[in-house]
């Protein structure tokens, strides 16, 4: 009896805490941050998007700042780059959701693991992108964001890892940081837009938390 109690209440522990972290994570993406409005003039726009679970942010090329864009592969038909941050793992060896295993799940969200950032080259504006629209100081914070967690090797140069982008116009760079279940590729974007003074979840590992509360802002 005793043993069946246990395993009970082990099997209570394991219901308990994702539940737990469920509601938080709802409850804190519910909460804005950064909603002031400011005088300043917001003549720059930057763009969400993302495929059904993975946010990015996108950014036009002419609002990149150099520091980000040394060392990139760049074609002259690029026009706006779209910055993603996810567990290496994951990024590598799950290109489509067909090819999620339990193991790369599990490692992506509960192991201490590297991550890679995920650039892709567009030529044009997609329909289903969703605009913010920033001033000047919030552009050169997002700027300062992106270009900090790109990894960079001895020389300082931004490290690639060739041929491991999914198309003819994307690539992989090793990124700083760790994702786990706390600390996700849609955090990483809530992360720059809060450190940049734009409007945010006070934190969320989804990504219709951001996508609303900026779908709203726009109409």
């Amino acid at each position: 009896m005793r043993l069946i109690k246990k395993i009970l209440k082990y099997i209570g522990v394991i219901l308990i805490l994702p539940t737990l972290y469920l509601i938080v994570s709802l409850v804190l993406t519910y909460i804005p941050v950064n909603g002031k409005k400011d005088n300043e003039e917001k003549n720059h726009t930057l763009y969400l998007s993302s495929n059904g679970v993975h946010l990015e942010i996108i950014i036009a090329k002419n609002d990149l700042n150099t520091i980000v864009l040394d060392d990139q592969l760049d074609t002259p038909q690029a026009q706006y780059f779209s910055f993603g941050w996810g567990d290496k793992n994951f990024y590598v060896e799950t290109p489509l959701w067909a090819d999620l295993t339990f193991v790369n799940g599990f490692q992506a969200l509960f192991l201490n693991t590297p991550t890679l950032l995920h650039v892709t080259r567009h030529s044009s504006m997609q329909e289903d992108w969703v605009a913010l629209k920033v001033n000047q100081k919030q552009l050169r914070k997002i700027n300062q964001y992106i270009s900090a967690t790109f990894r960079l090797n001895g020389e300082n140069k931004k490290i690639i890892l060739p041929g491991l982008g999914y198309y003819k116009n994307d690539d992989f760079y090793e990124a700083t940081g760790n994702y786990t279940c706390f600390n996700t590729c849609n955090s990483w974007v809530n992360t720059g837009l809060k450190q940049s003074d734009i409007k945010a979840c006070l934190w969320t590992p989804f990504d219709f938390g951001l996508l609303n509360m900026h779908k709203n802002q726009s109409r």
